[in-house]
């Protein structure tokens, strides 16, 4: 299992206490964490840095992550590994990265099933790609505000000063269409059938979006909004996110908050696969709410709260208070991940079933202190916002 750290390609680590080893391999596996060159020293894309590598450029984090995975093929064998076997998970942008790796022509063969948490690079979401065209001309008015008048002057500045030049742009370095490691949009790689036809499971959390109601919402508030970003749209939209008191108005910015923000760019990937791919495919919601905590007001399943879950580091996060039921869903979420990292089939070791995700009833698995599953009741929410959806802002 090859673990990709999230952080929004700009930062993160897998040395953070939530990514220990220690627990997840105790399942059956071979664990392998990455990092990889993160923001302006992971994703520049300039005229210049193009014309030295034959016309590509930026998205060298995610050819980090491919020689990662190389080296995995050629060596994880001497660890009890199997090359034949590799799983690559990821959550946030390290979802991104999946969904991306699978569409790559460079990653091709490198591995055989696919996790994403919170994330897919399928239409407009929390972080886009645009092409190299487009980065070139945006990149190059960073460079400039540095000062910097060449690459070899770029390349001579302090980290520091880099860092501090970053600080000031407008927008982060997602990844680009390189030409390379993305030879098209990954949206169309899709479409056309040519991504990696793997087994795929992936899902997000129940609150994504918590953080874009730090004020609290009342009903009249979401019903203004609502006529704003949606106009004659907006009574549809509140069919779908009502607020009839400002209970409901909070929860229903809530979901659209996270549906904006990572739900629908997953939903499309998982729609896309199942669409033009063959290889089974398997969709979570994670709803148990976490306790507050000293990083984390609230009691919600806020984005990147499955991560401890997942690897079993519960007692990482500062003053969590954990409960049994948050130690019961951990360990059958571990389980689940790694019986689908073995065979492609996450049931298994006594855990609820899990179904498939097919066009009959489109079932996915609730991820809570109870464990169901059942038909896609939020299926109505995705379809309207494919119709159209206003800038996000975050």
């Amino acid at each position: 299992m090859f673990w990709i750290h999230g952080g929004g390609f700009a930062g993160g680590a897998s040395s953070e206490p939530r990514h220990n080893g220690n627990f997840l391999p105790l399942k059956g596996v071979v664990l392998v964490t990455i990092n990889y060159r993160l923001g302006v020293f992971g994703f520049l894309a300039t005229a210049d840095l193009a014309k030295e590598a034959n016309g590509a450029a930026g998205n060298y984090g995610l050819m980090d992550m491919i020689a990662a995975l190389q080296w995995v093929k050629a060596n994880i064998g001497g660890f009890g590994g199997d090359p034949d076997n590799v799983t690559i998970f990821g959550e946030s942008a390290g979802s991104f990265a999946v969904s991306t790796l699978m569409a790559s022509p460079m990653a091709k063969g490198l591995f055989h099933k696919g996790i994403g948490e919170s994330g897919g690079a399928i239409g407009r979401g929390a972080l886009n790609y645009d092409s190299l065209a487009d980065r070139e001309v945006k990149d190059a008015e960073w460079v400039a505000s540095t000062g910097a008048k060449s690459l070899a002057e770029l390349r001579a500045m302090s980290t520091a000063a880099i860092l501090d030049a970053v600080k000031k742009k407008q927008g982060g370095f997602p990844p680009d269409v390189d030409g390379r490691v993305l030879t098209e949009p990954v949206d169309d790689t899709y479409a056309a059938g040519k991504q990696a036809h793997i087994p795929l499971l992936a899902g997000w959390n129940a609150d994504e979006g918590n953080f874009f109601v730090r004020n609290g919402m009342t009903g009249a508030q979401w019903k203004e909004n609502a006529d704003k970003m949606f106009k004659d749209r907006a009574a549809e939209f509140l069919k779908l996110y009502p607020a009839e008191d400002d209970t409901q108005a909070l929860r229903a910015a809530i979901d659209f908050g996270s549906d904006q923000f990572i739900a629908l760019g997953t939903w499309r990937w998982l729609e896309a696969h199942l669409k033009t791919g063959d290889a089974p495919v398997y969709r979570y919601h994670f709803e148990l709410a976490a306790t507050p905590s000293k990083f984390h007001p609230g009691t919600f399943a806020f984005h990147s709260d499955d991560i401890e879950y997942v690897f079993g580091t519960l007692d990482t996060r500062p003053e969590w208070k954990v409960s049994d039921e948050d130690r019961k869903l951990s360990d059958a979420m571990m389980t689940y991940w790694t019986n689908f990292a073995k065979t492609g089939d996450p049931n298994g070791g006594g855990q609820p079933n899990w179904p498939k995700y097919t066009t009959d009833g489109y079932a996915l698995i609730h991820l809570n202190s109870t464990i169901t599953s059942g038909p896609d009741t939020m299926r109505d929410r995705y379809q309207f916002l494919e119709k159209g959806m206003p800038p996000m802002h975050f």
